[in-house]
Protein backbone atom coordinates (compact mmCIF):
# COMPACT_ATOMS: atom_id res chain seq x y z
CA UNK A 1 0.00 0.00 0.00
CA UNK A 2 2.91 2.38 1.17
CA UNK A 3 4.90 1.32 -1.94
CA UNK A 4 1.40 2.07 -4.37
CA UNK A 5 1.53 5.98 -2.67
CA UNK A 6 5.00 6.13 -2.87
CA UNK A 7 4.60 5.84 -7.12
CA UNK A 8 1.34 7.92 -7.36
CA UNK A 9 3.01 10.47 -5.57
CA UNK A 10 6.22 10.34 -8.04
CA UNK A 11 3.58 10.35 -10.86
CA UNK A 12 1.81 13.72 -9.72
CA UNK A 13 5.57 14.87 -9.05
CA UNK A 14 6.48 14.02 -13.11
CA UNK A 15 3.79 15.41 -14.16
CA UNK A 16 3.69 18.82 -12.53
CA UNK A 17 6.95 19.33 -13.52
CA UNK A 18 6.00 18.72 -16.58
CA UNK A 19 3.27 21.51 -16.79
CA UNK A 20 5.54 23.68 -14.73
CA UNK A 21 7.93 23.82 -17.71
CA UNK A 22 5.45 26.02 -19.96
CA UNK A 23 4.96 28.86 -16.35
CA UNK A 24 3.24 31.02 -18.50
CA UNK A 25 1.25 28.78 -20.59
CA UNK A 26 0.18 27.17 -16.80
CA UNK A 27 -0.74 30.74 -15.57
CA UNK A 28 -2.98 31.99 -18.24
CA UNK A 29 -5.09 28.56 -18.24
CA UNK A 30 -5.18 28.75 -14.80
CA UNK A 31 -6.69 31.94 -14.92
CA UNK A 32 -8.60 31.84 -17.88
CA UNK A 33 -10.01 28.70 -15.68
CA UNK A 34 -10.86 30.54 -12.97
CA UNK A 35 -12.52 33.45 -15.15
CA UNK A 36 -14.62 30.68 -17.06
CA UNK A 37 -16.35 29.36 -13.46
CA UNK A 38 -16.51 32.61 -12.01
CA UNK A 39 -18.74 33.60 -14.88
CA UNK A 40 -21.09 30.56 -13.75
CA UNK A 41 -21.44 32.30 -10.23
CA UNK A 42 -22.27 35.38 -11.54
CA UNK A 43 -25.49 33.62 -13.38
CA UNK A 44 -25.75 32.39 -10.23
CA UNK A 45 -25.66 35.98 -8.52
CA UNK A 46 -27.67 37.77 -11.78
CA UNK A 47 -30.73 35.23 -11.02
CA UNK A 48 -31.07 35.98 -7.34
CA UNK A 49 -30.61 39.58 -7.85
CA UNK A 50 -33.75 39.67 -9.97
CA UNK A 51 -36.12 37.14 -7.67
CA UNK A 52 -34.56 37.31 -4.61
CA UNK A 53 -34.62 33.92 -3.67
CA UNK A 54 -35.47 30.47 -4.63
CA UNK A 55 -38.17 28.87 -2.85
CA UNK A 56 -37.04 29.96 -0.09
CA UNK A 57 -33.62 29.33 -0.28
CA UNK A 58 -30.80 33.26 -0.14
CA UNK A 59 -27.58 33.85 -2.25
CA UNK A 60 -25.55 32.97 0.79
CA UNK A 61 -26.98 29.51 1.19
CA UNK A 62 -26.87 28.00 -2.53
CA UNK A 63 -23.40 29.54 -2.45
CA UNK A 64 -22.46 27.19 -0.38
CA UNK A 65 -23.82 24.44 -2.55
CA UNK A 66 -22.00 25.74 -5.45
CA UNK A 67 -18.74 25.95 -3.36
CA UNK A 68 -18.89 22.67 -1.97
CA UNK A 69 -19.70 20.95 -5.48
CA UNK A 70 -17.57 22.92 -7.47
CA UNK A 71 -14.41 21.65 -4.74
CA UNK A 72 -15.08 18.34 -5.06
CA UNK A 73 -15.52 18.49 -9.04
CA UNK A 74 -12.21 20.33 -9.20
CA UNK A 75 -10.07 17.51 -7.23
CA UNK A 76 -11.53 14.85 -9.26
CA UNK A 77 -11.34 16.25 -12.68
CA UNK A 78 -7.47 17.02 -11.77
CA UNK A 79 -6.83 13.54 -10.75
CA UNK A 80 -8.77 11.64 -13.17
CA UNK A 81 -7.38 12.84 -16.29
CA UNK A 82 -6.22 8.78 -17.24
CA UNK A 83 -9.60 7.60 -17.48
CA UNK A 84 -11.11 10.51 -19.12
CA UNK A 85 -8.28 9.82 -21.94
CA UNK A 86 -8.98 6.18 -21.57
CA UNK A 87 -10.85 5.99 -24.73
CA UNK A 88 -7.64 6.88 -26.89
CA UNK A 89 -5.84 4.62 -25.10
CA UNK A 90 -8.17 1.78 -25.91
CA UNK A 91 -8.27 2.97 -29.82
CA UNK A 92 -4.27 2.93 -30.55
CA UNK A 93 -3.54 -0.18 -28.16
CA UNK A 94 -2.37 1.70 -25.55
CA UNK A 95 -3.75 0.00 -23.05
CA UNK A 96 -2.52 -2.73 -23.80
CA UNK A 97 1.05 -1.71 -22.80
CA UNK A 98 -0.15 -1.02 -19.22
CA UNK A 99 -1.38 -4.51 -18.70
CA UNK A 100 2.46 -5.88 -19.60
CA UNK A 101 3.25 -3.58 -16.58
CA UNK A 102 3.38 -5.21 -13.03
CA UNK A 103 1.31 -2.18 -11.51
CA UNK A 104 -2.32 -2.24 -11.11
CA UNK A 105 -3.89 -0.14 -14.29
CA UNK A 106 -5.79 1.77 -11.72
CA UNK A 107 -2.61 2.97 -10.40
CA UNK A 108 -1.42 3.81 -14.28
CA UNK A 109 -4.44 5.89 -15.16
CA UNK A 110 -5.07 7.66 -11.93
CA UNK A 111 -1.37 8.76 -11.95
CA UNK A 112 -1.82 9.51 -15.86
CA UNK A 113 -1.68 13.46 -15.07
CA UNK A 114 -2.05 15.67 -12.84
CA UNK A 115 -4.23 18.88 -14.20
CA UNK A 116 -2.60 21.96 -12.47
CA UNK A 117 -4.79 24.22 -14.05
CA UNK A 118 -7.84 23.08 -12.22
CA UNK A 119 -5.94 24.90 -9.22
CA UNK A 120 -8.62 27.81 -11.35
CA UNK A 121 -11.77 26.34 -10.27
CA UNK A 122 -10.67 24.79 -6.91
CA UNK A 123 -9.80 28.36 -5.87
CA UNK A 124 -12.85 29.81 -7.12
CA UNK A 125 -14.95 27.35 -5.28
CA UNK A 126 -13.32 28.29 -2.24
CA UNK A 127 -13.94 31.74 -2.68
CA UNK A 128 -17.03 31.73 -2.54
CA UNK A 129 -17.37 28.67 0.06
CA UNK A 130 -15.37 31.19 2.27
CA UNK A 131 -18.05 33.75 1.49
CA UNK A 132 -20.99 32.16 1.99
CA UNK A 133 -19.68 30.92 5.51
CA UNK A 134 -18.97 34.44 5.94
CA UNK A 135 -22.47 35.57 4.83
CA UNK A 136 -24.57 33.41 6.89
CA UNK A 137 -22.19 33.27 10.29
CA UNK A 138 -22.27 29.07 10.32
CA UNK A 139 -20.95 28.30 13.87
CA UNK A 140 -18.43 26.61 12.92
CA UNK A 141 -17.68 23.46 15.21
CA UNK A 142 -15.09 20.63 14.69
CA UNK A 143 -18.33 18.32 13.83
CA UNK A 144 -19.21 20.62 11.13
CA UNK A 145 -15.62 21.73 9.70
CA UNK A 146 -14.88 17.64 10.04
CA UNK A 147 -18.42 17.48 7.89
CA UNK A 148 -17.43 20.02 5.07
CA UNK A 149 -13.96 18.10 4.84
CA UNK A 150 -16.15 14.70 4.63
CA UNK A 151 -18.92 16.33 1.65
CA UNK A 152 -15.75 16.76 -0.14
CA UNK A 153 -14.28 13.86 -0.17
CA UNK A 154 -17.67 12.16 -0.86
CA UNK A 155 -17.68 14.16 -3.77
CA UNK A 156 -14.88 14.18 -5.29
CA UNK A 157 -14.79 9.83 -5.07
CA UNK A 158 -18.60 10.69 -6.70
CA UNK A 159 -17.12 12.74 -9.65
CA UNK A 160 -14.05 10.34 -9.65
CA UNK A 161 -16.38 7.04 -9.97
CA UNK A 162 -19.00 8.33 -12.67
CA UNK A 163 -15.38 9.12 -14.62
CA UNK A 164 -14.09 5.38 -14.01
CA UNK A 165 -17.55 4.29 -15.48
CA UNK A 166 -17.51 6.38 -18.46
CA UNK A 167 -13.28 4.66 -19.18
CA UNK A 168 -14.86 1.04 -18.10
CA UNK A 169 -17.60 1.53 -20.95
CA UNK A 170 -15.29 2.34 -23.51
CA UNK A 171 -14.25 -1.33 -23.40
CA UNK A 172 -17.27 -1.81 -25.08
CA UNK A 173 -17.86 1.41 -27.49
CA UNK A 174 -14.31 2.38 -27.97
CA UNK A 175 -15.39 5.80 -28.03
CA UNK A 176 -15.98 7.50 -24.90
CA UNK A 177 -20.36 7.73 -24.50
CA UNK A 178 -21.13 11.71 -24.18
CA UNK A 179 -23.84 10.92 -22.11
CA UNK A 180 -21.64 10.28 -19.03
CA UNK A 181 -20.11 13.65 -19.93
CA UNK A 182 -23.68 15.05 -19.70
CA UNK A 183 -24.53 13.83 -16.01
CA UNK A 184 -21.50 14.87 -14.74
CA UNK A 185 -20.97 18.27 -16.27
CA UNK A 186 -24.81 18.63 -15.74
CA UNK A 187 -24.46 16.86 -12.48
CA UNK A 188 -22.44 19.31 -11.00
CA UNK A 189 -24.78 22.51 -12.59
CA UNK A 190 -27.76 20.42 -10.86
CA UNK A 191 -25.93 19.80 -6.95
CA UNK A 192 -25.36 23.54 -7.13
CA UNK A 193 -28.93 23.96 -5.82
CA UNK A 194 -31.00 22.88 -3.46
CA UNK A 195 -32.86 19.56 -4.14
CA UNK A 196 -36.18 20.59 -3.56
CA UNK A 197 -36.58 23.21 -6.61
CA UNK A 198 -36.75 19.80 -8.80
CA UNK A 199 -39.70 17.54 -9.46
CA UNK A 200 -39.74 14.24 -7.59
CA UNK A 201 -38.41 12.22 -10.69
CA UNK A 202 -35.48 14.41 -11.28
CA UNK A 203 -34.45 14.14 -7.08
CA UNK A 204 -34.84 10.27 -7.01
CA UNK A 205 -32.54 10.52 -10.00
CA UNK A 206 -29.54 12.18 -8.39
CA UNK A 207 -30.67 10.38 -5.18
CA UNK A 208 -30.60 6.62 -5.73
CA UNK A 209 -29.13 6.66 -9.17
CA UNK A 210 -26.42 9.31 -9.01
CA UNK A 211 -26.10 10.15 -5.72
CA UNK A 212 -24.91 13.62 -6.36
CA UNK A 213 -27.56 14.66 -3.29
CA UNK A 214 -25.72 12.70 -0.82
CA UNK A 215 -22.28 14.75 -1.69
CA UNK A 216 -24.79 17.93 -1.66
CA UNK A 217 -27.99 18.73 -0.94
CA UNK A 218 -28.13 16.50 2.51
CA UNK A 219 -24.84 17.24 4.01
CA UNK A 220 -25.31 20.64 3.05
CA UNK A 221 -28.69 21.02 5.14
CA UNK A 222 -26.77 19.73 8.48
CA UNK A 223 -24.45 22.18 7.82
CA UNK A 224 -26.78 24.94 7.79
CA UNK A 225 -28.80 23.43 10.42
CA UNK A 226 -32.05 23.80 8.45
CA UNK A 227 -34.96 21.26 8.90
CA UNK A 228 -35.41 19.47 5.48
CA UNK A 229 -38.31 19.56 3.78
CA UNK A 230 -37.99 15.88 2.36
CA UNK A 231 -37.85 14.36 5.61
CA UNK A 232 -34.59 13.19 5.75
CA UNK A 233 -32.88 12.49 9.22
CA UNK A 234 -29.60 14.21 10.67
CA UNK A 235 -28.43 10.75 11.15
CA UNK A 236 -28.85 10.53 7.36
CA UNK A 237 -27.38 14.15 6.47
CA UNK A 238 -24.02 13.47 8.81
CA UNK A 239 -23.81 10.23 6.96
CA UNK A 240 -24.21 10.49 3.59
CA UNK A 241 -21.63 11.84 1.89
CA UNK A 242 -19.94 8.20 2.21
CA UNK A 243 -22.27 7.15 -0.29
CA UNK A 244 -20.06 8.98 -2.65
CA UNK A 245 -17.30 7.09 -1.54
CA UNK A 246 -19.16 3.82 -2.06
CA UNK A 247 -19.70 4.44 -5.73
CA UNK A 248 -16.52 5.21 -6.61
CA UNK A 249 -15.77 1.23 -4.77
CA UNK A 250 -18.91 0.18 -7.19
CA UNK A 251 -16.72 1.81 -10.11
CA UNK A 252 -13.63 0.37 -9.47
CA UNK A 253 -15.35 -2.90 -9.18
CA UNK A 254 -17.27 -2.52 -12.85
CA UNK A 255 -13.93 -1.38 -14.22
CA UNK A 256 -12.00 -4.84 -13.12
CA UNK A 257 -15.44 -6.50 -14.68
CA UNK A 258 -14.35 -4.52 -17.63
CA UNK A 259 -10.72 -5.48 -17.52
CA UNK A 260 -12.08 -9.35 -17.76
CA UNK A 261 -13.65 -9.14 -21.17
CA UNK A 262 -11.10 -6.83 -22.87
CA UNK A 263 -10.24 -8.55 -25.69
CA UNK A 264 -7.09 -5.88 -26.84
CA UNK A 265 -7.58 -3.89 -30.54
CA UNK A 266 -6.00 -6.89 -32.55
CA UNK A 267 -2.82 -5.04 -33.77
Amino acid sequence: MLDNLRLYLAYIGVSMRSQMQYRSSFVMLTVGHFMMTGIEFFGVWVLFDRFGSLRGWTLPEVALFYGLINIAFAIADATSRGFDMFHTMVKGGDFDRLLLRPRSTVLQLAGYEFTLRRIGRLSQGLLVLGWASATLEIDWTIARLGLVVFTIIGGACLFYGLTVLQATIAFWTTETLEIVSAVTYGGVATAQYPLVIYTEWFRRLFTYIIPLACVSYYPAIAILGREDTLGSTPLFQWLSPAIGIAFLFVSLGFWRFGIRHYASTGS
